[in-house]
């Protein structure tokens, strides 16, 4: 089927062209160019029409702690939210941690995703052989835990760093947080607080000084074995240190920040408390400056959600035993143009991080770009006056952003040129497909 979307601001590759957009079956066909035979036309009246976000870091829950989330719902909540496709992490319940279980999501995902998907390998302490082994078209990358899990994933031997990061040729994704100082600030909160610690002090627990030292090591063991690193969501200044500015494409070692961490600071804990709760915490104030601005210069190459859904039981209990992890997919993208509007990122830039980065970083084939013969997945935004989160489409029922007036709204998303969103409504067929990687 042919379709033809016009009158839109096509946003791509760091510039804006007004006109429109042909598709043809999963492809797009046309920038600009005749169009015969067309079977449906819409009218973006001057809408923004953007590459699909591609999510590097979400948590689908599935399978294990499908009482949190699904495949199925939290894709719906992604395509709702203009994201097109993600890639989703290991520590669910059995872990993903070897080709048996990433055959088993994918298969799961063939029946349930709206969205395209992938999946990341876990690391343990004693998985290694799975993690050689594996075929890399079944694994967007190696997800390591260093120095801190919520999933029974910690990968805290040293000589097992080394042999992850000296033998695989995949990229590395990681999670930096040392355990040892975060036991030792737990404890010494409960000696104070006892079971009334505030979820203000989680910034402290979680502290700046926990996600540096494990971030260094990574980067250290990164360069000493030529590793593809990706430290994921950063969320220090100090930490920003260890990056450098520039093209992605030059890179072997790279910094992701998500989305609530742009948006939220500690000034937040008063009113959202353990809804903000996650892990690494939400910082400073000055912190979330200091990553907005390495967005900017492209010390941060991506910015992804980490969604990471709990229930509202989950989320009601106190701070030691209330879960860390946000729903994200929803409003990931409106939280983003937030800062747009206001002036302190272009959309351009935002699209780069989006939908550029991680499809070049992860070398996913015929995405992330609107490209003549690429896969039509795109995302249609409309400015308007004021888009409270209401209709939750995460299982939890719950987000973050409630009672924030959003600038911009998702009006349509294409997953594989099938318009599967359209004006507050989702079409649940037909289903994504998995992402390939064009590796050399």
């Amino acid at each position: 089927m042919k379709q033809q979307i016009v009158n839109a601001k096509i946003v791509n590759e760091g510039s804006i062209i007004e006109g429109d957009l042909l598709l043809d079956g999963e492809r797009i066909v046309g920038i600009n160019a005749p169009s015969k035979n067309v079977t449906k036309t819409i009218d973006a009246d001057g809408a923004y029409l953007i590459p699909g976000m591609i999510d590097d870091q979400v948590h689908f829950r599935e399978p294990g702690f499908e009482h949190k989330a699904e495949i199925a719902t939290e894709s719906r909540a992604a395509i709702a939210g203009g994201i097109t496709s993600y890639m989703e992490m290991p520590n669910c319940n059995p872990l993903t941690i070897s080709e048996e279980k990433l055959l088993d999501k994918r298969s799961r995902a063939a029946q349930k995703s709206l969205a395209n998907y992938a999946f990341y390998l876990g690391a343990t302490n004693d998985n290694l052989e799975n993690i050689k082994t594996v075929n890399p078209g079944l694994t967007c990358g190696i997800k390591i835990f260093m120095g801190a899990s919520t999933g029974d994933m910690l990968v805290d031997n040293q000589q097992t760093l080394e042999n992850i990061f000296a033998s695989t040729g995949l990229l590395v994704a990681t999670h930096c947080e040392d355990t040892p100082m975060i036991l030792k600030a737990e404890q010494e909160a409960q000696k104070r607080w006892g079971d009334e610690i505030p979820f203000s002090e989680h910034p402290n627990i979680r502290s700046e000084e926990a996600c540096f030292k494990s971030s260094s090591l990574a980067v250290s063991l990164a360069k000493k074995y030529g590793t593809k690193l990706h430290v994921l969501h950063i969320t220090t200044e100090r930490e920003l240190s260890l990056f450098d500015k520039g093209p992605l494409e030059n890179k072997q070692i790279t910094a992701e920040a998500c989305v609530h961490h742009l948006f939220f600071s500690e000034e937040d804990y008063e009113s959202k408390g353990a809804l903000i709760k996650c892990n690494p915490a939400i910082k400073k104030l000055s912190d979330r400056d200091s990553l907005r601005q390495a967005v900017i210069e492209d010390r941060i190459d991506v910015i992804a959600t980490d969604h990471a859904p709990h229930t509202v039981d989950e989320k009601a209990r106190k701070y030691m035993t209330a879960p860390a992890g946000l729903p994200l997919v929803q409003h990931a993208l409106v939280s983003l143009l937030e800062q747009y509007k206001a002036g302190l990122m272009t959309i351009e830039k935002i699209v780069q991080k989006t939908s550029h980065a991680p499809a070049t970083l992860y070398q996913v084939a015929e995405r992330g770009f609107i490209r003549e013969g690429y896969f039509a997945d795109l995302t249609m935004i409309k400015p308007t006056q004021s888009s409270t989160p209401e209709k939750i489409l995460s299982k939890c029922g719950w987000s973050p952003f409630a009672g924030h007036d959003f600038s911009h709204q998702i009006t349509h998303t294409w997953v594989n040129g099938n318009l599967v969103y359209e004006n507050n409504t989702v079409l649940d067929s037909p289903k994504g497909k998995a992402l390939s990687f064009s590796r050399d």
